[in-house]
């Protein structure tokens, strides 16, 4: 068993930055690809970010490419999405997930255990 746990996240004005952080714990968290994916109102829930067991490799959707980065600390057994340059779309629910699959994972139900979601709010 794998347990995500969020932190950050909050409201923030269209160009700002955040930071969400996702802690795992269980005893083989470090062997996991870990992903983010987000889920506006009224929509479906979509893929956002994955990376690589060492961080090394990254994969992410075309919507936040070049805007956000998601690296991990495997000492720390923390994930994070930086977020910069942020807009009114990205307004969503940012939950954070673990896939024993690869980084090209981008369905949802590829993912086996997801963090409790953390809102994230860009004003205009």
């Amino acid at each position: 068993q794998v347990q995500l746990v969020q932190s950050g996240g909050g409201l923030v004005q269209a160009g700002g930055s955040l930071r969400l952080s996702c802690a795992a714990t269980g005893r083989t968290s470090s062997s996991y690809i870990m992903g983010w994916f987000r889920q506006a109102p009224g929509k479906e829930r979509e893929f956002v970010a994955s990376t690589s067991l060492s961080g090394k490799y990254t994969y992410y959707a075309d919507s936040v490419k070049g805007r956000f980065t998601i690296s991990r600390d495997n000492a720390k057994n923390t994930v994070f999405l930086q977020m910069n340059s942020l807009k009114s779309e990205d307004t969503a629910i940012y939950y954070c997930a673990a896939t024993s699959g690869t980084i090209y994972e981008v369905r949802v139900r590829e993912y086996d255990y997801w963090g409790q979601g953390t809102q994230v709010t860009v004003s205009s």
